[in-house]
């Protein structure tokens, strides 16, 4: 792994300080400067844009060639040929399941998707117009507190144990979110409906009616769960990691990074693309091209949401598939005629046909697309980021997982200190 070597110069050391390079099964090579702290130097990256801060062989990126893999697999290949249940399979132990262990896994998840019957009460402790966000964050710290028989995070069988809760219940525990957040009593899981299956149901469906899931729905949320299992080294990745570092239970470490993704500049971006439709409002094409022309002033605070990526700088590579599954949903609901929906569409062309947008790579992204998919098959947009952390759960758990089981320290951040150094407290008269 290590190889080539790098070399420091510092003004007024009488030494270069030399450091080994690693390279890993792809992507850049890593300088490791751990030693430069016995020469008394820490290094200076705001945002971690250029520190790898662990090992990991979960998930590679490659932006600038809009290149997405879950342990090797294309993101694309795996969206067209899989399923959610497969993906976190794939995620959590790092092939894909044989048949028989396919047929197993997936019976699992089925059967731990009740939640313990205590955890409504637990859901009263909130307002009812509290934010789907605030309850699931609360909820899902609480956990340990219900499931406690599997909390030794030496063993591998209790992390399992964990693990396989977390996924079978998130759904769950989204849904009672939005129940409990619109008045509605709890809908329990069905055992004989697959994973997307029962989450639609357990959003949508009522006593007073039977709830017919549509399959074109059921197929699109589980492809949105599967385009947002896992992005590498994220914001909320990155908190699930730093905070089991210290040592702490699973679910409080799923929790943070519940509360990370809530952020948003990182979940909710696809809330913003409705908010940004909404603050446009009129589908005439003479006032879409006017916000298209405040979105290229750079003197305009107006942005376009939904349009580039911080990490891609070519094609989302899961927008691509989101796309196809857009345009599926939209044509099964005929709604064409949506005004929304036609700001939607219409920016779509223009960001893939103007220059400016095609020289700067303002591509739509993921985000843009789950929005108005999302919608469509009636999910409020106080549910986009839920939904969200329900996909993303299986990531943090497979990072959190990797982290434990093959050895780590603490995360400890160091910092540039420019505050006052040292002075005395005054004397009182």
């Amino acid at each position: 792994m290590a190889g080539k070597k790098a070399q420091l110069t510092i003004e007024g050391l009488d030494k270069a300080i030399e450091f080994p390079i690693y390279s890993g099964t792809t992507g850049p090579d890593v300088i490791d400067v751990r030693d430069l702290l016995a020469e008394g130097f820490f290094t200076y990256d705001p945002g971690f844009v250029a520190t790898a801060a662990c090992e990991s062989g979960i998930t590679y990126i490659d932006g600038g060639e809009g290149v997405l893999l879950h342990r090797g697999y294309p993101i694309a290949q795996l969206a067209n040929n899989s399923n959610f249940v497969e993906l976190s399979y794939l995620l959590l132990f790092g092939e894909l399941p044989s048949k028989e262990e396919y047929v197993n896994f997936e019976k699992t998840i089925r059967n731990h998707t009740m939640v313990h019957e205590q955890l409504a009460n637990f859901f009263k402790g909130f307002r009812r117009d509290a934010h789907p966000m605030a309850i699931l964050c609360g909820v899902v710290g609480g956990l340990a507190a219900f499931y406690h028989d599997n909390l030794d995070i030496t063993k591998e069988e209790e992390r399992r144990v964990s693990a396989i809760r977390l996924i079978a219940k998130m759904p769950t525990l989204a849904a009672m979110c939005h129940k409990y957040n619109i008045g509605q009593p709890f809908n329990y899981p069905r055992n004989d409906l697959n994973y997307a299956e029962n989450f639609l149901y357990m959003m949508f469906g009522n006593p007073c009616e039977e709830y017919k899931i549509n399959p074109v729905f059921a197929k699109a949320m589980d492809r949105i769960f599967m385009l947002h299992a896992d992005h590498e080294q994220n914001a909320s990745t990155s908190t699930v990691r730093l905070a089991g570092s210290t040592g702490a239970n699973p679910f409080a470490c799923i929790s943070a990074g519940i509360a990370a993704l809530w952020g948003p500049a990182h979940g909710g971006a696809n809330e913003a693309v409705l908010n940004m439709l909404d603050e446009i409002g009129d589908d005439s094409e003479e006032n879409i091209q006017r916000f298209v022309d405040r979105a290229k002033d750079k003197d305009d605070p107006f942005r376009l949401m939904g349009f580039g990526h911080r990490v891609y700088r070519n094609f989302d590579p899961r927008a691509k598939v989101m796309k196809e599954t857009c345009d599926q949903v939209l044509g099964e609901l005929g709604m064409a005629d949506d005004p929304q929906l036609k700001i939607a569409k219409r920016l779509e062309q223009i960001a893939l046909e103007d220059d400016y947008f095609i020289e700067r790579q303002l591509y739509p992204n993921v985000d843009f697309y789950s929005g108005i998919i999302l919608k469509a098959i009636g999910v409020p947009a106080n549910m986009f980021t839920v939904v969200f952390a329900v996909s993303r759960t299986i990531g943090w758990i497979s990072h959190w997982n990797e982290m434990i089981s093959t050895g780590y320290r603490i995360g400890r951040p160091r910092q540039l200190y420019t505050g006052h150094t040292q002075r005395d407290y005054p004397e009182k008269n």
